[in-house]
């Protein structure tokens, strides 16, 4: 299946990433680099990529595993090559799930079929960047009335 994107100059190095949806990004720079700081940089993106796609399939899987999840959110760390291209080298994404009664086998379980298997981000970098995924549970007690 074909999917494309249309990205435009709008000024200095911000562009405007729109896809087949209509839906809109924007990407700059530092100053430094001749940008204004206006959005998000390519590489960052790749980041948000990442934990947005790993984040829906386990969101989704713990749901169906009916796990008590109150709150959740990713973490992600790169470290890039110091060199050009300045790749990423490696990438840490820590799962941060908050809820009642949370089974940690489940959470593990969900987050390791993302990764290996449904996260097409994880599956497009495979290879080329080491890719870590953790999970770290917080338990939210239920208020008592």
């Amino acid at each position: 299946m074909l999917k494309e994107v249309t990205v435009n100059w709008e000024s200095g190095m911000k562009f405007t990433a729109t896809a087949e949806s209509g839906f809109t990004v924007i990407m700059d720079t530092k100053a430094e680099f001749g940008g204004s700081d206006e959005g998000f940089t390519p590489k960052m993106l790749l980041l948000v990529s990442l934990a947005g796609c790993t984040a829906m399939d386990v969101i989704s899987m713990l749901k169906k595993m009916r796990q008590e999840v109150i709150g959740y959110r990713l973490e992600v760390k790169g470290w890039e090559h110091e060199e050009h291209p300045k790749k990423f080298d490696r990438i840490v994404v820590e799962h941060v799930v908050e809820g009642h009664n949370l089974n940690q086998e489940s959470v593990d379980k969900a987050i390791a079929l993302s990764h290996e298997k449904y996260c097409s981000v994880s599956a497009s970098l495979a290879g080329s960047v080491e890719i870590v995924m953790t999970s770290r549970l917080v338990e939210i007690s239920s208020a008592v009335d």
